[in-house]
């Protein structure tokens, strides 16, 4: 039984929900990101624009410039696969051409009219979420008559659309965004049909990890430190709908439990 990969989370914002400050400077970011390589992530998901709800938007030129230094930093110590957080297709091209590996794009290639296509010329995997409205203000009521159908359909077609620009089918994976223009019950619905999003072929990544959500069910849990039992029972509810990766902060309390449900898996066979 295999398990979920773990994507660990580096933010190199002043303004994320989680951390945002904590790994501002690169020389930081870097000893942050070689740590969680460490305690066992698979991925490095570097973000220099944050995407919490209310969030305001940064150019280009700054976001190069947080992300690069901490690209090329782990690059000097570890091939580990990098993941970058960015809407923008110029960000990619820099981060790519610095050596990062994967495409992670909250607007599934719709931030720009040539998104799709700069996605297939760089050829690497591309992460497409689901995202009602924008950062700004996509929890200003968010609203759906079917949630999970909804996200579905929003999915394959940015899938589709990522092929028609020349995407390989095989290099797309899918995020059905929880906490992006969803309410609490939208997650948790969302959670509870995981494997619908599976099912469509795709490779799929699930972030729940410190999400005001969990608030939801817990409403000690205030803070974003407070939810780590929730984080670590989504990334669990993940594994056993198949998804392929786990967007995480705690990356050795993941790895742990996820080895911990792959051996049960393997003991029940």
């Amino acid at each position: 039984m295999v398990r979920p990969q773990v994507m660990a989370v580096v933010n190199v914002t002043p303004d994320s929900f989680s951390d945002g400050g904590h790994f501002a400077d690169p020389a930081a970011a870097v000893r942050h990101a070689l740590n969680l390589a460490e305690q066992g992530a698979d991925i490095l998901d570097i973000g220099g624009e944050s995407t919490r709800p209310g969030a305001a938007p940064v150019s280009e030129d700054e976001e190069i410039a947080r992300v690069l230094p901490v690209i090329a930093g782990v690059r000097r110590h570890s091939a580990i696969p990098i993941s970058v957080d960015t809407m923008k297709p110029a960000v990619m091209r820099a981060a790519r051409a610095a050596g990062a590996d994967i495409w992670n794009d909250v607007s599934a290639l719709t931030w720009a009219p040539d998104s799709p296509a700069v996605a297939a010329e760089l050829d690497c995997p591309v992460v497409l979420m689901h995202m009602k409205g924008e950062p700004a203000t996509m929890q200003a009521d968010p609203v759906y008559d079917d949630v999970v159908g909804e996200v579905l359909r929003y999915l394959q077609a940015r899938a589709e659309a990522a092929v028609q620009a020349g995407v390989a089918r095989e290099r797309i994976w899918l995020d059905p965004g929880i906490g992006f223009g969803k309410t609490a019950a939208h997650s948790l619905e969302l959670l509870a049909h995981l494997d619908r999003i599976v099912a469509l072929g795709f490779k799929t990544v699930l972030g729940v990890s410190r999400k005001r959500f969990i608030q939801a069910v817990d409403p000690s849990a205030a803070q974003a430190s407070d939810r780590l039992g929730g984080s670590i029972a989504g990334a669990l509810v993940g594994a056993e709908a198949g998804v392929h990766a786990v967007r995480v902060h705690a990356v050795r309390e993941t790895v742990q439990a996820l080895a911990l449900w792959a051996a049960v898996k393997r003991a029940s066979i």
